[in-house]
């Protein structure tokens, strides 16, 4: 076998958008012979993440893993990005961490021979968070703590809060990606980070009612109204917001719970306290790991309904998406209960989307699947459920979902 004459080629090119395909091709192999993919990243916590999978040349000596089936790996079959939703960690229980947004993420790519295991080729695939011309603004405006994203050209754009899961601190992948589609977005911390409260005994919606009003007064913002986006525990605090606050045209809950969760909700002289978990419905796995699917109770029944946020109150419009397979909590009941609220007040303004055989973390398309880690409310390692396959398909499907629902509500034609 000549290796001088064999390539591993990422089409259209090796910089691309996190979020985008990418075509991996290997030329220049001996016909019918079996050659081994493998793919690795190491996040910004220093965890490395790994795929590999079997393929065999056809007759002209190439592989193209969009139309080849995989013989065996990390998963068989034709799949085009395989070999990125299908990175799984060393360290168990990891999620993707990726905190500078600035520079991309690098997953390196190589093709072996599958008999002798020897180097053929590789390449490096570059996925970045940011377009060019996109501004990264880190904010300190009276109390509020995060980062504004403003894509290039003349605007206005739609404008979006985007927050993020329990456990403090900031994320900013899903945010600079959604503002390379045309939106000026705020991801927003709520605690810990910097000097913001490190174990706060309850929250505020005054200081998310702060971020709103920045955010709606910014010049490259176009109104009248604004967009959330949230996931996990913040999708209560966005129910809230959209509840109680003015000024939101457009809220997205990824695996939200319909009351208030974890900690009391203090707005003016109103107080939501948080719903009460039923410890005995928490289950361990086989594996060791705690399930809590189970361990918050229906929010609608009597005894918990101060913790309900009363979104018949909302006049924005509504996107539940719910993963069948969250282990997290029961996410498809309470985005049927907070239909049914809404239903039963004359609203026709929502969707709700489920996903079969998904998990917890629905995030931005290929980003590895995550079934278990700590949970900071928890205290502990949990499940999050879900199977790889089937939860790269959903995050896919419900990321074109969130930018047409954005787009449709917020881009406001006569302005």
């Amino acid at each position: 076998m000549a290796y001088s004459q064999i390539r591993l080629k990422i089409l259209p090119s090796i910089r691309c958008l996190f979020d985008k395909m990418v075509r991996v091709k290997v030329e220049g192999l001996t016909p019918h012979k079996p050659v081994e993919l493998r793919s690795k990243l190491v996040d910004d916590k220093g965890v490395t993440f790994k795929a590999s999978a079997l393929y065999k040349a056809d007759e002209t000596g190439q592989v193209d893993v969009c139309s080849t089936p995989s013989l065996g790996g990390s998963y068989t079959g034709v799949e085009s990005m395989g070999l990125f939703w299908n990175l799984a960690p060393d360290a168990p229980h990891s999620k993707l961490l990726k905190k500078d947004v600035l520079s991309p993420i690098r997953v390196d790519l190589e093709a072996l021979n599958g008999e002798t295991g020897e180097l053929l080729a590789s390449e490096s695939n570059e996925r970045g968070y940011m377009t060019e011309g996109m501004k990264r603004i880190p904010l300190q405006e009276g109390r509020i703590r995060g980062v504004l994203f403003i894509p290039p050209g003349n605007g206005p754009f739609p404008g979006i809060v985007d927050l993020y899961t329990f456990g403090g601190g900031l994320t900013e992948p899903r945010a600079s990606l959604l503002a390379s589609k045309g939106f000026v977005v705020l991801a927003l911390a709520y605690y810990r980070y910097q000097d913001l409260p490190k174990n706060p005994k309850n929250l505020d919606l005054e200081y998310f009612e702060e971020a709103v009003t920045y955010l709606r007064k910014r010049p490259e913002v176009k109104g009248p109204g604004i967009g959330i986006i949230s996931i996990s525990h913040s999708g209560g605090l966005a129910l809230s917001m959209a509840s109680f606050l003015s000024g939101i045209s457009a809220t997205v809950c990824i695996n939200a719970c319909n009351a208030n969760t974890v900690l009391p909700l203090h707005y003016k002289d109103i107080v939501v306290p948080p719903l009460p978990p039923v410890m005995k419905n928490v289950k361990t796995t086989d594996s060791g790991l705690l399930d809590i699917r189970d361990a918050l109770p229906d929010p609608t029944m009597k005894e918990h309904r101060a913790s309900l946020i009363p979104i018949e109150r909302a006049t924005c419009h509504f996107l539940f998406a719910a993963s069948e397979d969250d282990r997290n909590w029961n996410s498809t009941l309470f985005a049927s209960r907070a239909a049914e609220t809404l239903k039963n007040h004359g609203k026709k303004s929502f969707e709700v989307v489920t996903y079969p055989k998904a998990g917890h973390f629905l995030e931005v398309p290929y980003m590895p699947y995550c079934p278990s880690g700590f949970h900071a409310a928890v205290g502990s390692v949990v499940v999050f459920g879900g199977q790889p396959k089937a939860h790269s398909e959903a995050q896919l499907d419900l990321w074109e979902r969130v930018q047409e629902f954005f787009k449709s509500h917020l881009d406001n034609k006569s302005t």
